[in-house]
């Protein structure tokens, strides 16, 4: 965006918002104008206003800002927006009660896969998705099950932009054999995450594609590698596919 249509009120709202939704307890006006560069007084008008919508919470006895309740609202509000978080759902439930994993929903947003739905199984396991949160596209499955279907030169961008940085032991980490597991993907038609993003966790992913032939998003099960075995992995590649492609029929994708 050019600098000159940038509303200055507006820019500094925001900076402040995303300042305080990254604190878990709150941040003091001192606080946030000593992190912005920015005197106080500019700071209080803009929590202020900000608290008036419900988008700032203050603790009248710490003085302290949180996010405030009104961004449930918005979020969602764009979340149900989502056609395919909605269409979806059914499948989403199915692969729930058969498999009793954690199933994610996600999309393709800056480079990144956001989870738009997640639904927790029924054994106990502790992951760091949820919705509303970002994830890196190389050693995901989500993630891979996409860029797969991106176009080349998009991919090759990505690549050069954000790299792959190592998240475990198992991050593919060059980009020769990067390419050459999405080349496997794409012909294969699901993606594994074989503990490359969370140590001791396993994940297979499959694309979605909308009505006019683009990947809009990507589903996945995931498991500890306990349960998630090689010879589980087996069946539940073709049950992934199977999912995959019937939200894609619910967003109006035909396969030949």
């Amino acid at each position: 965006m050019e600098r000159e249509n940038v509303v200055k009120s507006v820019a500094r709202a925001l900076d402040i918002i995303g300042l305080v939704s990254a604190s878990r307890t709150g941040l003091g006006v001192t606080e946030i104008a000593k992190q912005m560069d920015i005197n106080k007084s500019s700071v209080f008008r803009t929590l202020a206003t900000l608290e008036e919508y419900g988008y700032i919470d203050k603790n009248e006895e710490t003085g302290r800002y949180r996010i405030g309740y009104a961004f449930l609202e918005v979020s969602s509000k764009l979340l149900d927006s989502l056609d395919v978080r909605s269409e979806a759902q059914s499948v989403l439930r199915e692969l729930e009660n058969e498999t009793n994993e954690v199933v994610h929903l996600v999309v393709y947003d800056r480079e990144e896969v956001v989870y738009i739905e997640k639904l927790d199984g029924h054994e106990a396991l502790r992951m760091h998705s949820k919705v509303g949160k970002r994830a890196p596209v190389h050693c995901t499955s989500v993630g891979k099950a996409i860029l797969a279907f991106l176009p080349e030169a998009e991919v090759h961008s990505i690549l050069e932009r954000k790299g792959l940085p190592v998240h475990t032991e198992h991050t593919i980490t060059t980009k020769q054999a990067f390419l050459k597991e999405l080349a496997a993907v794409k012909e294969k038609g699901y993606a594994l995450d074989l503990e490359e993003n969370e140590r001791g966790i396993r994940c297979v992913a499959a694309p979605v594609f909308d009505h006019t032939g683009k990947v809009a998003a990507a589903v996945s099960i995931s498991g500890p590698t306990i349960r998630m075995t090689d010879e589980r992995l087996v069946p539940l590649q073709k049950r992934m596919i199977k999912a995959g492609k019937a939200i894609s029929k619910r967003l109006g994708y035909r396969f030949e």
